[in-house]
């Protein structure tokens, strides 16, 4: 049986976490918290949908290995316990990743735009999603004027209604444009993501992991 500790347990994403836990019958709630930790941290594995101070707090404290999902927050060079973070816990977005890093690396000359699309209730703008989708390509353009500067990327929000989320990166060239992007339709894929990350890293030795480690 894994006990699972939930970090921001009261959110969107943490009563998600819960119920994905619940689903599973060799899974078990060690203890649930909002943004205050309880006095026993006793798990195998803790699960953070929190805040960034929260988040600070439980790192400081807990012994077991940490998933984390909060953002808006500069993560340590180095952890003493196993410590996975990702923006998105969609393994078809971690995939989307891989994809793109192959196209850019294979149209280095290629133009490089991102549209991403989420609910009118999304905080932030871009996504977290959409900037590790192109982090690394180049320069981001993010609602700025001007004429479009070689090797830039530009990347467009749009919020509206109950859209769960959509990233769709096009590599623009001379006569032909590839499209690679990703469409969740259920945000229990990212509770679920998130779970299928807390049984990859128990008994992984200190260190800062990715989602992408969780795929192979």
């Amino acid at each position: 049986m894994l006990r699972i500790g939930v970090h921001g347990a009261t959110g969107r994403m943490g009563r998600l976490v819960l119920a994905e836990i619940a689903a599973h019958p060799d899974l078990a709630v060690a203890w649930a918290a909002g943004r205050t930790l309880p006095t026993d941290l006793a798990a195998d594995v803790v699960i953070d949908f929190s805040t960034p101070d929260a988040f600070a707090r439980l790192v400081e404290q807990v012994t077991c290995p940490v998933v984390s999902g909060t953002t808006g927050m500069a993560l340590p060079e180095t952890s003493s316990v196993a410590l996975l973070h990702a923006a998105n816990f969609s393994l078809g977005v971690a995939v989307l990743r891989r994809l793109v890093a192959t196209a850019r690396g294979a149209l280095p000359d290629y133009d490089v735009e991102l549209v991403e699309l989420h609910h009118r209730h999304k905080r932030d703008a871009p996504s977290g999603t959409a900037l590790a989708l192109v982090a690394g390509l180049g320069p981001v353009r993010n609602g700025h004027d001007g004429l479009r500067v070689d090797g830039e990327i530009g990347v467009h929000a749009v919020r509206g209604g109950d859209i769960v989320g959509e990233h769709t990166v096009y590599l623009c060239g001379p006569g032909e444009r590839l499209q690679l992007g990703h469409v969740a339709t259920n945000r229990g894929v990212f509770a679920a993501g998130a779970v299928r990350a807390a049984r990859w890293i128990v008994g992984k030795p200190p260190g800062l992991y990715a989602i992408e480690h969780v795929i192979g």
